[in-house]
């Protein structure tokens, strides 16, 4: 949906109310200093009218000093009131900004799997920095500049309609010509700022997507191929920053040179009314000032409305997030799961990750509680996304899911989260320390806990010979462990959850062959009482299972023992025949 300036607003608002009596205060404060400040000349005015007419008697000295201590009066009145917005604008901004980093990360991290799937982690970051600099660009833009301007021009003209029309008459239509003009030119260049922004995303986005797999990058040796990509993306940016900022310097240019115009023309005029004898030397001082003060405001209108349209620009891309319905979210009276038995039931389960391509074909399946079942087939069978299904990280395009008869759809995903302990196949971890990572299931858990359960996962002898112990920084996604080593602090987190539901993707796929011995004994501990599905390509990880589904094109095309599946033809005979070929063939060739 297209983003329009006042859904931006309508956004900001929504975190500038909490505090808005601090945000009226702000312009209150602002308004007064800039009142004061279309005062004080008057003062100068009649105190260089007191020196034009020479007059040096007592009475008039004490005339000018007590103008002079008026000046001095109402410039304190002035700085008061500066520190008066100076704290109110730290208050309200802080916090405003604050509400705006949270409810922002509140908005995204409700969003689906498949969300966070098309989407790079780091353009994210970016729009939600983006958003919130953005906020604070426009209000520091509104208090500092356009409310200033639009003060001191208008005291400036009230104050000149009193001495003669044509001057206020020039000054304001100068002004608003000025102004007018800035707007409009403005909003013609923010199609090129929205393009910049686009860009400045795009660049932070391929940085993020290198440097996360830099692996691969290193291994297949395309440091050159990457740099050329970023520098042909970077080329981009580069080009819609240098149209964008070039606009904006043609528009400086043109402006000063009309500025110029407009001073030179207005002085004239004030000559003239002074030979008619309409002005008088302090008149002089009063215009003056009044064209310094506002000039000085009006030559940078041009980078205010620039912060401007940029504000909203860089604002339109996180807007058009937080704008989004996730599409998968608990329906308005979801009601918590609960877990007592542990059934699973896929009920006539429709899929499709493409319109063309059927991932799951109505499958039905019925798990008993406590049941260990495990999904076997060939690479896009569907094992994977059953499992996902189950996690609702997406929902079924028809049929139904059911725990303990309960559909998965009518209850809340925290807490069917929380009844399902999932070990993936390549588990990621938190840039935290190792207990971090493993209390991370169960925040509450002691350290004699945490450490029984990293000691049935295995992990406790690594872990103990390192220096910091648990205590050790993993890295970005875990990558100072090895894949093994980040598997089983995986299994100790699952171990560590007690979820009446476990659900294994692969989980000794990363294990060298004493460490799986360890581990199946760790598991087969952890299935016990427990409702299990284990996703497996090495078949000879499951042969202990009470019942063997083996998928193909998403539907089931046979299902029992492993000895069962072994005594006829079919599907799971010859993957076990492939594989059982393989592990001979290895060993003759270790031989």
């Amino acid at each position: 949906m297209p983003i329009s300036f006042r859904l931006v607003l309508k956004w900001f608002w929504k975190y500038i109310r909490p505090h808005q009596w601090a945000f009226y205060a702000c312009l209150i404060s602002t308004t007064l200093i800039y009142v004061l400040a279309t005062i004080i000349p008057l003062f100068y005015k009649r105190l260089f009218d007191a020196i034009g007419a020479g007059d040096r008697s007592a009475l008039a000295i004490e005339a000018m000093i007590g103008t002079v201590g008026m000046i001095g009066l109402f410039a304190l009145l002035r700085w008061v009131c500066y520190r008066i917005t100076g704290y109110l604008i730290v208050y309200f901004e802080t916090r405003v900004l604050r509400n705006m980093d949270e409810g922002s990360f509140h908005l995204i991290l409700h969003h689906s799997y498949a969300f966070f799937a098309d989407n790079f982690s780091g353009t994210l970051m970016r729009r939600v920095k983006r958003f919130s600099d953005a906020f604070e660009r426009l209000t520091d833009s509104l208090l500092f500049n356009v409310l200033p301007l639009a003060i001191s021009t208008i005291g400036a003209v009230v104050v000149l309609s009193l001495r003669d029309w044509r001057l206020s008459t020039g000054f304001f239509s100068s002004v608003v010509v000025l102004i007018g003009a800035n707007v409009v030119y403005s909003r013609w260049r923010l199609k090129y700022d929205i393009v910049r922004s686009e860009k400045d995303s795009a660049v932070s986005g391929t940085l993020t997507d290198t440097f996360t797999n830099v692996m691969n990058v290193k291994t297949f040796a395309r440091q050159r191929f990457e740099e050329e990509r970023f520098h042909a993306i970077r080329a981009e940016l580069y080009a819609s920053q240098q149209k964008s900022w070039y606009l904006h310097e043609n528009s400086a240019a043109v402006q000063a040179i009309v500025m110029l115009g407009v001073e030179v023309g207005i002085v004239y005029l004030a000559v003239t009314l002074w030979q008619q004898g309409k002005l008088t030397v302090g008149d002089f001082a009063l215009i003056q000032g009044y064209l310094i003060a506002i000039f000085d405001q009006l030559r940078g209108i041009g980078n205010i409305m620039r912060r401007i349209f940029e504000s909203i620009s860089d604002s339109k891309e996180l807007v058009e997030i937080l704008e989004q319905t996730p599409d998968i979210r608990d329906l308005p009276r979801a009601k918590v799961l609960e877990v007592k038995k542990g059934g699973i039931k896929f009920d006539r389960v429709v899929f499709n990750y493409h319109k063309t391509r059927k991932t799951i074909d109505k499958l039905s399946l019925t798990i008993a509680p406590g049941e260990r079942v495990a999904f076997v087939g060939p690479s896009g069978a569907g094992k994977s996304t059953l499992a996902k299904l189950l996690l609702r990280f997406y929902d079924p395009d028809g049929g139904h899911i059911l725990i303990d008869g309960q559909d998965i759809r009518r209850v809340t995903q925290e807490s069917l989260h929380e009844k399902i302990a999932f070990v993936p196949q390549d588990p990621i971890l938190f840039h935290r320390t190792i207990g971090d990572n493993i209390r991370y299931a169960n925040l509450s858990v002691t350290d004699e806990q945490m450490i029984e359960a990293a000691k049935l996962a295995h992990c406790h002898e690594f872990i103990d010979a390192l220096p910091e112990k648990y205590g050790t920084y993993v890295g970005e996604r875990g990558v100072k462990l090895s894949g093994g080593e980040r598997q089983r602090v995986a299994i100790a987190r699952a171990i560590l959850k007690d979820a009446p539901i476990l659900l294994l993707d692969e989980a000794t796929s990363s294990l060298d062959s004493e460490s799986e011995a360890y581990i199946q004994d760790a598991l087969l501990k952890l299935m016990k009482g427990r409702t299990t599905i284990a996703i497996a390509h090495r078949l000879s990880t499951i042969m202990a299972m009470d019942r063997i589904i083996v998928l193909t094109h998403g539907k089931i095309a046979d299902q029992g023992t492993h000895d069962e599946l072994l005594s006829r033809e079919g599907l799971y005979r010859t993957l076990w025949s492939i594989q059982a070929g393989g592990f001979l063939q290895d060993e003759e060739e270790d031989g």
